[in-house]
């Protein structure tokens, strides 16, 4: 007669499982405390869109992440360039957006987005006193555009991506699916050995 005792779990796969299991978890959770840091930081840079603050230019050091979305200024000395990239107007319409390579007094550049248009080609401009919003980059967002060009969209902080909640439930997810499976695995083995 055969004895049927407690079912032995095989010790190498089921800590290999648990630890994959573990860390999932702890990736997701990571993703929650992700979620609350980039809410926090989105109403920080929503609070700075709607000051009327206005900020020194903050340059590419650890400052410029704070200054996002304020209002700026720049006295752009010499035009080292001329580029275009795709951009919106403020009606929202698909076009160019025109930027200039500006260069401070103090020599350092600061990438200026003039303005919107459909056409491709530069426009002539020289430089001068520019006003406008830090966008990402970071770069200036001329209000009012220059050189004779239409105003390009206002930076939204909302057109950044905040998907931590969807990646922490995949983790959650995967977590599960990875136990599940495995409990599967061990029944399956289980029932070959009666």
């Amino acid at each position: 007669m055969r004895r049927h005792g407690m079912r032995k779990l095989p010790i190498l796969p089921t800590m290999f499982v648990a630890a994959a299991a573990a860390v999932m978890v702890v990736l997701g959770v990571w993703q929650m405390q992700r979620l609350h840091q980039k809410e926090a930081m989105l109403a920080r840079y929503q609070a700075a869109q709607a000051s009327a603050t206005e900020v020194s230019w903050p340059g590419r050091g650890a400052g410029a992440e704070m200054a996002l979305y304020h209002r700026s200024r720049v006295d752009c000395r010499t035009v080292a360039g001329m580029t275009t990239v795709s951009g919106r107007n403020v009606a929202g319409e698909a076009g160019l957006a025109h930027v200039a390579d500006c260069r401070l007094a103090d020599g350092s550049a600061v990438p200026v987005s003039l303005g919107w248009s459909r056409n491709p080609a530069s426009p002539a401009w020289s430089g001068g006193a520019v006003t406008g919003w830090i966008a990402p980059g970071p770069k200036l967002v001329a209000d009012p555009a220059q050189a004779g060009l239409e105003g390009n969209a206002r930076p939204d902080p909302r057109d950044m991506p905040n998907n931590h909640l969807a990646y922490a439930v995949q983790w959650f997810f995967f977590a599960g699916v990875a136990l599940v499976i495995y409990g599967l695995a061990l029944r399956g083995r289980w029932r070959e050995k009666r």
